[in-house]
């Protein structure tokens, strides 16, 4: 009997059949067909809206396509509502995709689970040209395998050259062994396929490559195609021109390679991107999801990161770039940005929270007073009901504290998170330490809550030279021993007496927001005990 037809008892359809239900797009060479493609395990990090950046930026740039694959392989790790979950996140952060799962498209399905038949074509056509064959071996054979191979001193462990104990199996085994009910799965025949001995990478140029020499599993016991087999499938069949990829796939390159030289397949262009590294120590490491709370996406939903920060952020440890351009284009967004893939670093991509605070507060700094209102009452919403509640209490009043970093035609920095707001601002809506004086209690007294600004700094500088300071700047730089000092440090004792900041917006706007019970009671002890 046909071993093929054993292995394959339904009927397929043939990959001339999937090469003309997904023809070639319809676009230039310049444009390129990028893709994310996460396994739906529930969690996303820091590395894929990363890896997700450098694809969609690659795509659009170009005004190509950038499109979302599920890759569902592995059943026993994938979490329900996961691939929804991703889907969600990196909307968050404005990732957008033109085509994929749940966005439609003409290349679908885009999970790789309804796409088996797909994989058993091409797995039956290796099959028929000898650059296939069935495994039989147990899990115990195997693992006997790897004790053999660590006994006689081999420098690599698996099931390749001498060790491959299925490679050579007759027809009559074959068939033995399928009409017993032996679970099998279907090998690669990696010595009738070379590869080259270097190759030319998106990111890193020329790196050489070790031909590969196992024989890998194409397909599982359960019919289920391995990673290598269904990407290097999908990735054709769906036009991809570019792979953007962690550098740790760089030793299943010579696999991939070969894999798409036996389909006779054009490969992509693969960019290996760098991995993000944080220091430690004085020495770099590897950003890690079990140690680092913020090598985790919801990191910066509970702490409260604008997302198009992050994004911004990102951006400068892809490319040195961007910082200039930034520069130069305060105001434009991002996407105008002229992305190139040639122009990221080969270096490891160090994560630094100190300059992603520096990026955030820049970002903020440019949003309206009306948008960071807004965003920090929907993050309160969701991660802090008890300060949403007080924002809520009185939100005209809101509207008031968040507007005073706009007062000036240069916004101030005070935060870069939503959450860092309830500090910076919690003088408007808690009781302060009371720091009272002889100048607290005297200014107490003149105090005017319907006086102008200007009236209000003529009062001050008033009361500043009757306590021994400076009204003018030019004076006590003149001779600053006949002072106890200048206006400015006059106007600090008031400051921290009715905000308990030494830093703030303009006091002036300050305490009229407060109103002038509150400030009152901050200036001289009438607070009701």
């Amino acid at each position: 009997m046909d071993i093929t037809q054993l292995l394959f008892p339904n009927e397929l359809q043939t990959p001339q059949y999937w090469e003309e239900k997904y023809p070639k797009r319809d676009l230039e060479e310049t444009q390129s067909v990028t893709r994310f493609a996460p396994s739906p395990t529930g969690s996303i990090h820091i590395g894929n809206l990363f890896s997700a950046l450098i694809a969609e930026r690659i795509a659009h740039s170009s005004d190509g396509i950038f499109y979302l694959r599920i890759e569902d392989t592995d059943k026993k790790r994938e979490v329900e509502g996961g691939a929804e979950y991703i889907i969600k996140a990196l909307e968050n952060f404005s990732v957008k995709f033109d085509e994929g799962y749940a966005h439609g498209g003409e290349y679908g399905s885009y999970k790789q689970s309804e796409r088996v038949e797909i994989y058993h074509s091409f797995a039956k056509y290796l099959l028929e040209k000898g650059l296939a064959y069935p495994c039989f071996c147990t899990a115990e054979e195997l693992d006997e395998l790897r004790s053999q191979q660590e006994k006689q001193g081999e420098l690599f462990y698996g099931y390749f050259g001498k060790w491959t104990k299925c490679r050579n199996l007759s027809e009559k085994e074959i068939e033995d062994n399928i009409k017993t009910g032996k679970p099998w799965v279907l090998r690669l025949r990696s010595d009738k396929i070379g590869i080259p001995n270097e190759w030319k990478d998106g990111i890193k140029g020329k790196i050489k490559l070790t031909p590969n020499e196992q024989d890998i599993v194409l397909l599982k016991t359960d019919g289920i195609p391995t990673y290598h087999f269904a990407h290097a499938v999908d990735d054709h069949l769906m036009r991809t021109t570019h792979v953007v990829r962690g550098e740790e796939w760089l030793s299943s390159l010579p696999i991939h390679i070969q894999l798409f030289k036996a389909l006779e397949f054009t490969p992509p262009q693969y960019c290996h991107i760098p991995t993000i590294m944080k220091s430690e120590n004085g020495n770099k490491r590897k950003l890690s999801k079990r140690k680092d709370p913020e090598a985790s996406l919801k990191f910066y939903e509970i702490e409260g990161y604008p997302y198009g920060a992050v994004i911004e952020y990102l951006l400068t440890i892809i490319n040195s770039a961007f910082e200039p351009w930034r520069k130069k284009n305060p105001t434009a967004h991002y996407n105008e940005f002229p992305f190139n893939p040639k122009n990221i670093g080969n270096a490891g991509a160090l994560f630094d929270v100190i300059k992603l605070n520096d990026v955030s507060k820049d970002y903020i700094s440019k949003l309206s007073a009306e948008d960071v209102t807004n965003y920090v009452l929907k993050w309160a919403e969701e991660y802090n009901l008890d300060y949403y509640n007080v924002l809520t209490k009185d939100i005209e009043y809101t509207e008031k504290v968040f507007e005073i970093a706009y007062k000036s035609a240069r916004p101030r920095k005070d935060f870069a998170t939503f959450s860092e707001t309830k500090d910076v601002y919690s003088y408007f809506y808690e009781d302060i330490p009371l720091q009272i004086s002889d100048i607290t209690k005297k200014y107490a007294e003149i105090y005017n809550h319907t006086d102008t600004k200007e009236i209000w700094y003529e009062k001050i500088k008033e009361l500043a030279e009757q306590f021994g300071y400076a009204s003018d700047n030019k004076a006590f730089k003149a001779n600053p021993e006949q002072y106890k000092g200048n206006i400015g440090n006059f106007v600090a004792i008031l400051r921290t007496a009715i905000t308990g900041r030494e830093n703030s917006p303009d006091l002036y706007d300050i305490m009229q927001i407060l109103g002038e019970k509150k400030v009152i009671e901050r200036l001289k002890d009438e607070r009701k005990t």
